[in-house]
């Protein structure tokens, strides 16, 4: 009998630890590349509560990699260019399609109906439409502002020291005047600009998912002509105003090769919502802010395209990395530890369920990650900002190429070459350090050597065949 006692003892250890062993084996790791501040301070430490909560509901942990704003587009091209390992990866309407062409992505299509059925419910068919090239999926769009609205932002106490009512000043031009007088009454340039320049100035202008700024279709245009974005008349007004601003000194001398953004801006524009300058803008800063909307509201496939996260083509664990993404866009607890850090450092929860933040620094980007409608509110507001985005989204103005993904096929090398030549110029076209009336022709002139028409051609072949069959 104790035999038999000893054999069933030793086969029950045996069958634990073999447990053991299965379950640890079923948590994997997956490596997510995004853009950011950089690291945290405090990522170890985050790590340590996330990871558990994640292997308890999914098997899964997390490893990232927040590459800072001004080193992003090297690192990332270095990651996708030399197949460096990842499982997830951010990207954006700039990347997406010239990625997808490289067969850097996994077709998620079928695998989101096994692996994230909530995921795909969630978010608007239209939505998943925006994100297929030659029907398949390649990406998780982020269930957000999806839609496109440009405020300009101020500091308010500058503007409320000096008297100025800036709730009228909705147009680039307006702008002037009020700066004239701020000029003296600030300590730093008053519309701060990085190298990538102000390309939100080009965004009523379809790209077609080319990646190059410098070719698209007016959001409104139902005839669909393909144009030079640049040459257009109200592309040309803006720059020239970009310009006047550089010469005044309200645009910073270094623009044309600073890395990143200034921390503080007395002015800006940025895409969002009118509540953000309570609950971002205005924090980031440490200021309080006002932002007040710039042109009109857009939905198109760049939008929903201007978050996006794919999963590697050589991913060991896709299902498990869709899975960490439906729970992220799904779990308010995942969601509100990446949106704002770690708990009971960054941010506890109050007593009615609302998040209070110790720190505002928190280094990874809220609007990369997922969706922002189950981000818990924070306790120092007493209005949901995320009701404003649902209300932006439902108004969009739908691009007349809303659905339409350009097959680059033909003109892969003339989009490359002419992306090289634009991202070349951009840092002084886009800030006004160079007059646009020299500046853009030169520009032009390198990128027609380069099969610039050609690419408009082929363009304009394929959006006439859409327009049509609409």
């Amino acid at each position: 009998m104790k035999k038999v006692l000893a054999v069933l003892l030793t086969l029950c250890m045996v069958v634990g630890l073999g447990g053991a062993i299965a379950s640890a084996e079923e948590v994997v790791t997956l490596r997510w590349v995004t853009v950011g501040s950089g690291m945290p301070d405090n990522y170890d430490a985050w790590l340590e509560k996330i990871n558990p909560y994640l292997a308890e509901k999914i098997g899964v942990n997390i490893d990232m990699e927040v590459v800072s704003w001004g080193d992003w587009d090297n690192r990332r091209s270095v990651i996708i260019n030399t197949n460096e390992p990842y499982d997830i990866i951010f990207g954006n309407m700039n990347v997406y399609n010239t990625d997808v062409m490289m067969g850097a992505y996994l077709d998620i299509g079928e695998l989101l109906d096994t692996a994230a059925p909530e995921l795909k419910a969630m978010i608007p068919a239209s939505y998943w439409d925006a994100c297929r090239v030659n029907g398949k999926i390649y990406a998780v769009p982020t269930y957000k502002d999806s839609s496109q609205t440009n405020f300009i932002v101020w500091d308010k106490e500058l503007l409320d020291a000096n008297g100025i009512d800036a709730s009228q000043a909705t147009t680039l031009e307006s702008l002037t005047p009020i700066f004239a007088q701020l000029k003296d009454k600030a300590t730093t340039a008053l519309f701060p600009l990085n190298k990538n320049g102000a390309t939100y100035l080009l965004f009523q202008y379809d790209q077609m998912n080319t990646g190059l700024p410098a070719i698209g279709v007016r959001f409104d245009d139902k005839e669909g002509k393909v144009v030079a974005v640049l040459e257009q008349e109200d592309v040309q007004s803006y720059l020239k105003t970009l310009h006047d601003w550089y010469n005044a000194g309200y645009i910073n001398a270094d623009a044309a090769t600073l890395p990143e953004d200034n921390k503080y801006k007395v002015c800006s524009i940025a895409q969002g919502w009118s509540g953000a300058a309570t609950t971002t803008w205005g924090p980031n800063m440490g200021v309080e802010a006002v932002a007040y909307q710039w042109a009109d509201t857009i939905v198109s496939n760049e939008t929903v395209r201007g978050s996006l996260n794919s999963i590697s083509v050589n991913c060991e664990h896709p299902d498990k990395a869709l899975a960490f993404l439906q729970l992220i866009n799904t779990d308010s607890y995942v969601r509100d530890s990446f949106y704002f850090g770690l708990e009971g450092d960054d941010w506890d929860y109050t007593a009615d369920g609302k998040i209070h933040r110790n720190k505002a620094d928190w280094k990874m980007a809220g609007y990369t990650q997922g969706t922002f409608f189950n981000v818990t509110l924070t306790d120092d507001l007493d209005f949901n900002q995320w009701d404003e985005v649902k209300a932006l989204n439902e108004a969009a103005k739908p691009s007349v190429l809303l659905g339409f993904t350009f097959d680059t096929t033909k003109v892969l090398d003339q989009i490359a070459n002419c992306t090289e030549i634009f991202n070349r110029y951009k840092g002084e076209v886009l800030t006004g350090t160079t007059d646009p009336v020299e500046s853009v022709p030169a520009m032009m002139e390198e990128m027609r050597a380069s099969g610039f028409d050609e690419i408009v051609a082929e363009a304009q072949i394929q959006v006439d065949a859409f327009l049509g069959a609409k």
